[in-house]
Formats: structure tokens, sequence, C-alpha cells
């Protein structure tokens, strides 16, 4: 019954989202979400763009919210950054240090109220690999004030749309999600888990990768990754009641007290 509730409010407020008017926004105007790749140096292109269409088309199947079906890809460096609040970074591999233009704008994006997900393609059984340590010390370039702390396991981005338990992608390993965080509106999410990598398709169409539990864990990846556009497209969800009016608020509105 709460679930069938928080998918009403959640369509009332898409409803009601829609209808601000775009000048009233940090970024340009956005009708969907939109997982757009972020590549940085000498990356050439995202290698999950199945995961992310995916992503979009179940996004919109399960909440009717709106999304991108073939998310564009952009760099760091470039002004098309501050377009849309939130952006994917994904390797499995360390990469080249962030140029100043790259961190110049990458403060501003989070300045803005923009949102990043890191995800590790290559995590060990423990936590992080070669990729996700290079992410944090690189972003703590840009957020030198901000530390990965763990995200709680009754964080509303457990349950923004999903109850969901904890991470689980390609890799079940047992690390938490992790966060940059300021007053409490995260900047940044890190994944050590290849969330995207579960539901990553190959040329023929079967699935890219095998799993380290098993085939449920790729509908766990997809509740997941649902959350989190449900946590970029809203604010302000209260952790034991619904409020429709106030669930849809687009990133870059002054945040209700």
């Amino acid at each position: 019954m709460a679930r069938r509730v928080l998918r009403v409010a959640s369509a009332l407020s898409l409803a009601w989202f829609a209808s601000i008017p775009s000048a009233a926004h940090a970024f340009g105007d956005v009708g969907a979400f939109e997982a757009r790749p972020l590549l940085v140096g000498d990356q050439a292109g995202s290698r999950r763009m199945s995961a992310l269409a995916l992503w979009a088309t179940e996004l919109t199947n399960r909440t009717s919210a709106p999304a991108r079906p073939k998310p564009r890809e952009v760099r760091a460096s470039d002004d098309a950054l501050f377009d849309v609040p939130f952006a994917y970074w994904s390797d499995n591999r360390q990469l080249p240090p962030l140029s100043r233009a790259e961190v110049a704008n990458l403060r501003r994006f989070f300045a803005l109220g923009g949102i990043l997900f890191v995800d590790d393609a290559a995590p060990n059984e423990t936590g992080p690999g070669a990729f996700g340590d290079y992410a944090r010390r690189e972003l703590a370039r840009v957020l030198p004030d901000m530390a990965p702390s763990p995200l709680a396991a009754d964080h509303v981005l457990f349950k923004t749309f999903y109850l969901v338990q904890r991470p689980e992608g390609r890799s079940n390993n047992t690390k938490p999600l992790e966060v940059l965080a300021r007053s409490g509106k995260i900047k940044v999410i890190f994944s050590s888990h290849d969330i995207t990598g579960a539901i990553a398709k190959s040329p023929n169409g079967g699935w890219e990768s095998s799993l380290t539990g098993g085939e449920p864990q790729r509908e766990r990846a997809v509740r997941l990754l649902v959350n989190i556009s449900m946590y970029v497209l809203c604010s302000n969800y209260k952790d034991d009641q619904v409020h429709a009016p106030f669930l849809m608020r687009r990133r870059g509105l002054t945040p209700t007290p």
C-alpha cells in the first residue's frame, strides 16, 4: 500500500515538476532524466551505453518519469556539462589527472546543484579498484572540503521508489555506497559494485557479464538505478511520509527549509 501511495505521489509530482518555468532553474531546461556519460582526459567514449539506454527505459516503464533513451556523452571541460544536473562517470582503469579546466567546470557543476554518479567498472572483492581510487583522489581536488562517507542504510536514496537493502551490481561485495555531501545534499555517489555493468548488453543482445551472486542481482541493480534517478529528479523527500507537492523539485531551485 505504501509503495502504491508513493508511486501515485510521484506521478502527481511529475506533472507539477513539468509545469515549472525553465527560467527558474540554474541548469538548462530539461524535460527528461538523462544519465549522461562524463568523459575526461583520454576517454574516447563510455563503455556502458547499452546499460544507460536500458536504465532510461526501465525508469520510464516503472515510474512514468520521462527519460532520454540515448544519453549524450559530455566532456568535463565542455560547457554543455551545465545543461543537465546529472552525470555518470565510469571506467575500469586509472585515467590522467583532471585538467584545470575540468576541475573548474566540475566545481561549477556541483555549485549549481549537479550530482555525479561514479560507478567503478572493475571493483575488487572489498571495494574500489583502480578507477574508484582515482576518482576519489581527483574529486578531492574538485571538492577539497569533503571526504567520502558511507551512505547510511536508512538514507532516503534507498527508498525514493523501491525499498533497496544495499547496493548490488555486477559485484555484490559488501562495500556501502559512499557520498560526498554538503548540508545533507549529495554531490557525488561512489559505487564499488559496477551497477551499470549488471545490465550492460553485448552486441548480440545478451547480457555482457555474469554476476558474482546470481541473476537476481540484475533486478536489484535496476531498482537502485531507478532510485538514483528519482533522487536526482526530486528533493526534500521525507523519510516517513509523502509530501506530493514538493517531491519533484528540480535541482538548482532554492531548497525548501
